[in-house]
């Protein structure tokens, strides 16, 4: 018996004589207490057909050639509703009752002026409007309980920026869920969370599906978390579905090109390279760094106490090798980066760069030392400069730092290192909006070689690229690394990166460091407890995880 049905959906977007055709003739069903997993890229009209079975496209800017989208209702209580071009008074009677949506980023869709309490409770003063205040409390609590926010009395008062990132995505799914609707559709729910709270919110999220016997919708791009969870897989590709059927058929024997290629994308099955052998020259030594912020409190805004943010940590980075930061979210790892760069200072401890020592180099001193250490960032839109072209974005630190003689001779330079990072020269000319998610990524990453760095600090710039855009920014890293002898500390929560990008792994846990060592020790023989938990956390596609998933 089917609860959803879309038979051949096209949604177009535009306006006037310009469209689009974002979903092209795809259909797809869901069962009760089924998963079905909508995998594909950036782009591909994942998130654009859960809209259109919403009804929550912009108004004026969609429209749907052909198409039907039925929801039913399998105990046959409730009428078969066309939610298809259906009217708002329709749609809202259905929203949040019979379908229910988990958005991927919790924060832009909580409302920052509005307690949980107040946001859970408008949920039921629309769609269960007999129950008094009292009745309305009791069943926010035990939404709250249930996705296991701790203190849920507590909780009910505090306002979404008090909550961590696991937590916001909790109160989304008890939002969802409060009036217990037959379906629920997740667009990227975990994409942004840490491997172990990711862990805990897909098992949550099993169990309550379990329990109400709803189905699912779950829209995603990582094919270790299709297989744990899914039933049933489509793959999408420009607004096509190109494959589907069962989780373990696909995975196991996939039929299209692109669904091959997507598999073999991922990090724990990309080929890994010949590493050449270099002697050990160390470039960055650490020495016993910590990093303290006061706590101030009173009227006189006192210092009471320090928040300890990296406690003793000490590390070194050599020459033509990569050493992966590991932690999940508010261990340090940021902070700790950003010390070493000195754009934080430290509470104690020693930085050497190339044996100087540069924890006590004044600002001015610390200008020309910044041509041998550079950064890149997590997100490369907010980085690049918006209203400058590539060209000055490149040949501006060039002339800072004195590197060629002319602005024609900085050019060519720039041009030289955009190829190398496999970039067009006619880049130079466009701005960063004109590029998609991993092209900006090259260019940051082109922006930090320029100045032939000996040093380069990665905070998470793979973690919101799709997997195939991702292989292409590792493979680059790598072959970086090994012929330019550049060092690299790689800042990240994904375990299969590191597996295949890192010669050595450190691994910090509220704020000091529990573990190091080589990488594949570490990932065959994790000795810490915590170490051993985030490895255990991480959905994999390895032989060893399909096998037991099937």
């Amino acid at each position: 018996m089917k609860l959803l049905e879309v038979e051949n959906l096209v949604t177009e977007l535009g306006e006037g004589e310009n469209w689009l055709r974002a979903v092209d003739n795809i259909s797809l069903a869901v069962e009760p207490g089924q998963t079905y997993c909508l995998v594909g890229e950036s782009g591909s009209g994942k998130s654009v057909t859960a809209l259109s079975i919403m009804g929550l496209l912009p108004h004026g800017h969609y429209r749907h050639p052909d198409g039907h989208i039925q929801l039913m209702d399998p105990q046959g209580q409730l009428p078969e509703i066309a939610l298809l071009n259906a009217d708002d008074e329709t749609l809202r009677s259905v929203r949040g009752s019979r379908i229910a949506m988990i958005f991927q980023e919790p924060m832009t869709s909580l409302n920052p002026v509005q307690t949980i309490g107040e946001q859970l409770e408008e949920v039921l003063l629309i769609h269960r409007p007999e129950l008094d205040e009292e009745a309305r409390k009791q069943k926010i609590l035990a939404a709250l309980a249930e996705v296991r926010i701790p203190d849920p009395e507590g909780r009910i008062r505090e306002y979404p920026h008090r909550l961590s990132g696991g937590q916001r995505q909790r109160v989304m799914i008890a939002m969802a869920l409060i009036c217990e609707p037959a379906l629920l559709i997740a667009d990227e729910p975990t994409t942004a969370l840490d491997v172990t709270v990711q862990a805990e919110i897909l098992k949550l999220m099993r169990d309550l599906q379990t329990k109400y016997g709803m189905g699912m919708l779950f829209i995603t791009h990582d094919f270790g978390v299709v297989a744990q969870i899914a039933d049933v897989v489509g793959v999408m590709r420009k607004g096509k579905l190109v494959e589907s059927g069962k989780t373990a058929d696909v995975l196991r024997n996939p039929q299209h090109a692109y669904t091959q290629s997507l598999i073999a994308a991922l990090p724990e099955r990309l080929i890994r390279p010949g590493r050449p052998v270099k002697p050990e020259k160390v470039l960055l030594e650490v020495k016993d760094v910590s990093v303290y912020f006061p706590v101030r409190r009173g009227l006189m805004r006192r210092v009471v106490d320090h928040f300890r943010a990296v406690e003793n940590v000490s590390l070194q980075v050599n020459a033509g090798e990569v050493v992966a930061l590991v932690g999940e979210s508010g261990c340090g790892k940021t902070t700790l980066g950003r010390a070493l760069l000195r754009l934080q200072e430290v509470t104690s401890g020693s930085i050497f760069l190339e044996g100087q020592d540069i924890t006590q180099v004044s600002a001015k001193a610390m200008r020309p030392l910044r041509r041998r250490m550079q950064v890149v960032f997590q997100d490369p839109g907010s980085s690049l400069n918006p209203r400058l072209p590539i060209h000055t974005t490149l040949i501006e630190p060039m002339r800072v730092h004195g590197i060629g003689n002319s602005d024609a001779e900085r050019t060519q330079i720039a041009a030289r290192f955009l190829d190398r990072v496999e970039m067009p020269t006619d880049s130079l000319w466009r701005y960063p909006h004109e590029f998609s998610g991993g092209q900006r990524q090259r260019l940051a990453i082109a922006r930090a070689l320029v100045l032939e760095p000996r040093f380069i600090l990665c905070d998470e710039i793979t973690s919101a690229l799709d997997v195939s855009v991702q292989a292409g920014i590792l493979r680059l890293l790598r072959q970086l690394v090994d012929e330019e002898g550049i060092g690299m500390l790689f800042i990240t929560h994904n375990m299969g990166v590191v597996d295949y990008l890192a010669d050595r792994m450190v691994v910090m846990h509220k704020a000091k460091l529990v573990e190091s060592g080589n990488t594949q020790e570490i990932m065959n023989s994790p000795q810490n407890e915590h170490t051993r938990n985030l490895l255990d956390a991480v959905p994999r596609l390895d032989d060893n995880y399909l096998a037991s998933a099937i």
